[in-house]
């Protein structure tokens, strides 16, 4: 599977920004599906993750009640819906995929498809 990031661009600290992740090549109806986020001198951190039949959810603590992870596995897409973003918020947002598991892995080394990342810069 192919998967593809994009709406990523430059917003003011508590604005509002909606990433899209859509996949090609086959249907992501049987993935997990993730956002990882990489920072200036930070390693690669899991964001939020999603299950495949969307019934299951799973935030990092620094985004939960900001940030909201979707799927709409009819359009092979999935989605970051990230309000009122701080400063710290900034960096190269990546989705990931990892197919026939039951739970959302954390850990960046389980997933095995990537996409390339989208930027995000949270200005004051």
């Amino acid at each position: 599977v192919q998967l593809q990031a994009f709406g990523g661009g430059l917003v003011q600290a508590g604005g509002s920004l909606r990433l899209s992740c859509a996949a090609s090549g086959r249907s992501i109806r049987g993935d997990v599906m993730s956002w990882f986020r990489q920072s200036p001198g930070k390693a690669r951190e899991f964001v939020a993750g999603i299950g495949s039949t969307a019934d299951g959810q799973y935030y990092a603590d620094g985004v939960k009640g900001r940030f909201a992870v979707s799927r709409d596995n009819a359009k092979n897409t999935a989605y970051l819906q990230m309000n009122s973003l701080k400063e710290e918020d900034t960096g190269i947002y990546y989705c990931a995929a990892h197919y026939g598991r039951s739970t959302i892995p954390i850990i960046s080394g389980a997933y095995l498809y990537w996409g390339k990342g989208t930027l995000v810069t949270v200005s004051s």
